[in-house]
């Protein structure tokens, strides 16, 4: 059992991060409303702003995050772990000391740029590290609990942030970020892979040596020539016929995640009038309702269902959440429809430990990088559709009645991955026992 003291450090880490980095997002836009736009309710300044930053950092992990994952499979989670954890203080700092116009846009550009590795880089490498230490038969179960640690840290953060007034809120914030980062260097140990025999060999093999003990290791003078090209990812996500359909779905699910946090709040406004405390109530339905899905549906359906069936409940649960939004004919129709999140949020892990048990050791954190990838892809690309279509469509010139058409179009994205889902041909890659000098597979 000594496994589960390391993924308990991870919990615990991923916990505080999360907790650090969104804990501050209630308050965020007031901030920079006052620091661009001071005394004005509405700032267009703000919103291109807050879109631009959004594009960049979205861009910038497409390319980012597959090399993170890279690079954990070749010098260790942990060392690429800290790399994250250490970039996202600095933003942080910035607004515990002082909150002016000068101040915001150091903050500003320091969080454009570390964005880019923060956003998916914490996420993508304690996915990766479960991999390492979880055995294929309970990584659906490790990767449930993970979400649900998010998820919990997300209600924890938006608590608090309604509690705290601003000024201490970003001085907190910095704070947990700190000991989150020393916890991890302290707590966390760094395990390696089994490695796999002649039968597994990695679909990106990088060039190694081996040495006496049968252990292969990259040349660091080479490493930057094996850096991965977009071919190679490409390879990566054709290496089977389930990896790429998976692959699809991610692009679709997080489609329509993004589309949620894009305009959700500003089709509520509209539509039934609701302020920010009507806001916060919707948004501790869905992640308690998140916690609840990931920490006990997952690991209690996951070993009976298979997370194949899990995948098609959450994306058809997205879809009928949709629905219902989409048509809501009373203020109390989007919290009957937030309790869906307890089935919704079983897609986005069940997606992950499917793309997991296809690819070998050498190739979890590439492979959960290049998931990362897809989903920061379909970030940007989500505004763009969904946000114009949300405003014409609450606007008087739209084409016929019906304010949410966006959000059934939101609805859709999900359906064509539920389509997807029901067609996937699951089938483990690292399916048969394999021995180690040492256990590194959670009993």
């Amino acid at each position: 059992m000594e496994n589960w003291k390391n993924l308990i450090h991870l919990f615990v880490t991923v916990f505080l991060s999360y907790f650090a980095s969104l804990v501050v997002n209630p308050t965020i836009a007031d901030v920079t409303m006052e620091a661009v736009c001071p005394g004005k309710d509405e700032c267009s300044l703000a919103i291109y702003l807050s879109g631009f930053q959004q594009a960049i950092a979205g861009i910038g992990s497409v390319v980012v995050m597959p090399l993170i994952g890279f690079l954990s499979d070749t010098y260790g989670r942990k060392v690429l772990l800290t790399i994250p954890m250490t970039l996202s203080i600095f933003p942080l700092v910035i607004l515990a000391v002082r909150r002016t116009t000068e101040f915001f846009y150091v903050y500003y550009v320091l969080k454009t740029l570390t964005a880019m590795v923060t956003e998916g880089g914490v996420i993508c490498l304690a996915l990766s590290y479960l991999a390492d230490n979880v055995s294929e038969g309970k990584r659906v179960s490790a990767f449930g609990l993970l979400s649900g640690v998010t998820a919990a840290a997300t209600v924890c953060g938006t608590l608090v942030a309604r509690l705290l007034p601003t000024t201490r809120i970003f001085q907190l914030a910095a704070v947990v970020a700190v000991v989150a980062a020393v916890y991890m260097k302290i707590f966390l140990k760094d395990t390696s892979t089994c490695q796999a025999d002649a039968l597994e060999q990695p679909i990106l093999k990088p060039a190694t040596e081996t040495s006496e003990t049968g252990n292969e290791s990259l040349k660091k003078t080479d490493l930057i020539k094996k850096f991965p090209l977009p071919k190679d990812i490409i390879r990566l996500l054709k290496s089977s016929g389930t990896v790429s359909l998976a692959s699809f779905i991610v692009f679709f699910n997080s489609l329509a995640e993004a589309g949620i946090q894009a305009f959700l709040m500003y089709y509520l406004k509209a539509r039934f009038h609701f302020q920010k405390d009507q806001f916060a109530d919707i948004w501790l339905i869905t992640y308690i309702s998140a916690t609840v899905s990931n920490m006990v549906l997952m690991p209690t359906l996951g070993p009976l269902l298979g997370e194949e069936t899990l995948l098609c409940i959450g994306l058809f649960a997205g879809f009928l959440n949709m629905l219902l939004d989409s048509i809501a004919w009373a203020p109390w129709v989007p919290y009957g429809s937030a309790f869906l999140g307890i089935f919704l949020f079983l897609a986005s892990p069940s997606l992950r430990c499917i793309i997991s048990k296809q690819v070998g050791p050498y190739e979890q954190g590439i492979a959960q990088g290049s998931v990362m990838g897809i989903t920061s892809f379909a970030n940007v690309i989500s505004p763009i559709i969904y946000s114009p279509l949300s405003a014409l469509f609450l606007s008087d010139g739209a084409p016929f009645y019906f304010p949410g058409f966006s959000m059934l179009c939101v609805g859709l994205a999900w359906f064509v991955g539920f389509i997807l889902s029901t067609i996937i041909k699951f089938q483990p890659l690292l399916s048969r026992d394999r021995s180690c000098s040492e256990p590194c597979l959670l009993a």
